[in-house]
């Protein structure tokens, strides 16, 4: 699996430099895996978090460069620690006594080959909880393929269906194109959601997608394709939880919270269309005390 950071293409970008060398493309990441936290997380969606908590590992460093990512310390300026492979065993065995309902990966596209051999190693050695995919999307369905059988969860945030957006706020003009086949591909090895008996799920494919000041027919158009290409028991987590942060205040469309009214008309549009399963988040989630004080919590 190593040998795909050699001439690396594990995201659509396909820089090709040879990270086992030492060398970076546009996301930043050499060969070396970089995590900034692993502790319970209790704000995700309840048949993630459940009452538990969810064994939430962050990586840091991406493939996207979002001028209003929440958690912009770790994914643009590299707050995080480097790991190894029998560190990240580490992290996933230590999460899983805790009593967490599952190990949540969040942005790990760009490290896929180390995390799934890290997985395998872990599952050798009594990991049996579910492991969640939480990821921004932007990957190749052929990076993703080393993953079956060792992801049980998809959870992919679909941000974008208009590529001038895509370009504008995160440098990636080809997102939606890259994005829809990857989310297929998850589809494909997961299906629908399977919940245990508490809800929590335990298998299936949970599509995000988090509702941008101004682009509201945007996220309607990316409802329109999940309810052509997926079948309804899939489940969509539609977010409210926006606020300009990082350098959004360069960019005076989106230097402002979302309004209730976009909100909910993306909500009405989706039981409009006739979708069903899904979660919708309360008024004042986009509060800065729900994004994490990454710490090193939980890093070898």
């Amino acid at each position: 699996m190593l040998d795909m950071l050699i001439n690396c293409r594990l995201c659509p970008r396909r820089c090709g430099v040879n990270r086992l060398k030492g060398e970076s493309g546009f996301c930043g990441a050499a060969d070396r895996v970089v995590v900034a936290k692993a502790f319970a997380h209790r704000w995700e969606e309840p048949c993630i978090s459940g009452d538990s908590g969810s064994g939430t590992v962050f990586f840091s460093g991406c493939n996207l460069r979002c001028v209003f990512c929440q958690n912009y310390r770790i994914s643009q300026e590299w707050f995080g620690r480097a790991v190894g492979e029998d560190d990240l065993v580490e992290i996933f065995l230590r999460l899983q006594a805790k009593g967490v309902h599952n190990i949540n990966l969040v942005t790990p596209t760009i490290y896929t080959p180390q995390v799934a051999e890290a997985l395998k190693k872990a599952r050798s050695k009594g990991l049996f909880i579910p492991v969640v995919w939480n990821s921004n999307s932007y990957e190749n369905p052929e990076a993703l393929k080393m993953l079956e059988g060792l992801v049980d969860v998809y959870l992919p945030d679909i941000k974008y269906f208009d590529g001038a957006a895509a370009r504008r706020y995160s440098r990636a003009g080809d997102y939606f194109d890259r994005a829809a086949p990857a989310v297929l591909e998850m589809y494909r090895q997961v299906g629908e959601p399977v919940f245990d008996y508490k809800g929590i799920i335990k298998r299936g494919l949970i599509i995000r997608h988090l509702v941008l000041p101004g682009l509201k027919e945007d996220s309607k158009k990316i409802l329109e394709w999940i309810k052509s290409n997926l079948p309804r028991g899939v489940y969509i987590s539609l977010m409210s939880q926006y606020m300009p942060c990082y350098r959004a205040g360069e960019f005076p469309e989106i230097n402002r919270v979302l309004s209730t009214g976009e909100y909910e008309e993306v909500i009405e549009y989706f039981f409009e269309l006739g979708l069903e399963n899904g979660f919708a988040q309360e008024e004042g989630s986009n509060s800065v005390k729900y994004v994490p004080d990454f710490d090193l919590e939980g890093i070898p």
